[in-house]
């Protein structure tokens, strides 16, 4: 049984899903809890900025992108925190993955940035060929 389980979630349809499966996996045991893993970007910050994008519009673009994926786990009765780190996002979720002893990390398949992706290779990939720990990745 999953008793911690670790979500990255960036606000795409694919961390949607995940958010949701996590969620129905946590409430099928009661000793479950979710750490919901959001990694800022300071490079696509800075360019955003650049793009004349106000901070307070940023925050309240992020705000939006992740209440509805915390709602999932409050629907569900499901215990459970949000995380917030700064970095790239493949390497900062493997750091926190492999340091906090997690049961499961789900991750979807692609995030807000399919661009980048192609070029670099996807998040999801870089965290399932580097975490200690079981993932699985919702398309």
């Amino acid at each position: 049984m999953y008793n911690r389980i670790l979500i990255a979630i960036d606000g795409s349809n694919n961390s949607k899903r995940a958010a949701k499966h996590a969620a129905w996996l946590a409430s099928v045991n009661p000793e479950a809890s979710i750490v919901a893993l959001y990694v800022l970007n300071y490079d696509r910050t800075r360019t955003d900025v650049i793009h004349d994008a106000e901070v307070e519009d940023l925050h309240l673009y992020r705000k939006e992108l992740i209440e509805p994926l915390m709602d999932q786990f409050v629907k569900q009765q499901v215990k459970h925190e949000l995380v917030i780190r700064h970095g790239e996002p493949g390497p900062t979720i493997v750091s926190y993955a492999n340091e906090n002893a997690f049961d499961l990390v789900i991750i979807g398949s692609r995030g807000l940035n399919s661009f980048q992706e192609m070029l670099l290779g996807s998040v999801s990939h870089k965290v399932a060929k580097r975490v200690s720990a079981p993932v699985l990745i919702i398309k």
